[in-house]
């Protein structure tokens, strides 16, 4: 049986020998030297050009998602290039494996958290009830909400304030922002204890605002932090630390075992 073909479409861009076109754009006159990186993302995920304030909200959120210092996607990928020096985007792609639930991909988590919860930021709903009903739920299952607490950055994450500020002078400050305030101050009580809204969790927050789908929200991340680890392999590339990383983890590891083994005895 002959299975049925369907035409192959892109809206993306094509190419002929002289010319390149993007979105409809062509890159040499439209694009090349007048769009940055963070305004050529959103024409690749959008299909426009962003205005004046979305450019600046939108660039704020991807510079954000650049670099938080030796985290463990950097980690990944210095160690890869060590490994495999000859060959760079495998160790950015080792480094951008790591984006999850946990590192900068929460960005995802807590743009569905608000997106499930809020589906329409203009029904009338009390945000209020809403944030008690949302944190209840993970709390009663036993789950960690995407977007608030973290490991280093208490009572704030000084990024946050930072975003909901440009938010603000953007216009993007809205009903999904307010709700993701009233979940970390909820969960700050059902839980007992610290847990400001991270910078994953405003930039969920904001790109709900948006309008971007929390299903495109890890990609931006992903994006952002590639431009960091590639930073990241340049300096390893003058100032390695991963072979030190190496060894006293592997001496802290042996003195270890060889400790236990002998009490053992």
């Amino acid at each position: 049986m002959t299975r049925p073909t369907q035409p192959i479409r892109t809206t993306m861009g094509w190419s002929k020998p002289d010319k390149i076109v993007v979105k409809g754009r062509d890159i040499t006159t439209d694009i090349i030297g007048k769009l940055n990186l963070g305004d050529m993302a959103f024409l690749e995920m959008t299909s426009r050009l962003p205005n004046s304030q979305e450019s600046i909200m939108f660039n704020a959120v991807a510079v954000t998602l650049v670099e938080h210092g030796i985290t463990p996607s950097a980690l990944a990928a210095r160690m890869t290039y060590m490994g495999a020096p000859e060959g760079i985007q495998g160790a950015v792609a080792a480094g951008l494996l790591g984006l999850g639930s946990v590192f900068v991909g929460t960005t995802e988590g807590s743009a569905r958290l608000l997106q499930e919860a809020l589906p329409d930021p203009k029904a009338n709903v009390d945000l209020k009830e809403l944030a008690k009903t949302t944190v209840a739920a993970y709390h009663q299952r036993g789950g960690i909400i995407p977007g608030i607490g973290h490991p280093v950055h208490k009572p704030i994450d000084p990024r946050t304030p930072r975003l909901f500020q440009i938010a603000k002078e953007t216009g993007f400050h809205g009903r999904y922002v307010e709700l993701m305030q009233l979940v970390a101050q909820e969960a700050e009580r059902v839980y007992g204890k610290q847990l400001p809204i991270n910078a994953t969790g405003a930039i969920g927050a904001v790109c709900s605002e948006m309008g971007f789908s929390w299903k495109v929200c890890r990609g931006i991340g992903v994006f952002a932090r590639a431009v960091g680890l590639v930073g990241h392999i340049v300096e390893e590339m003058n100032n390695p630390i991963s072979r030190e990383v190496w060894f006293r983890t592997e001496d802290e590891a042996t003195a270890n075992a060889l400790a236990d083994l002998a009490k053992q005895k």
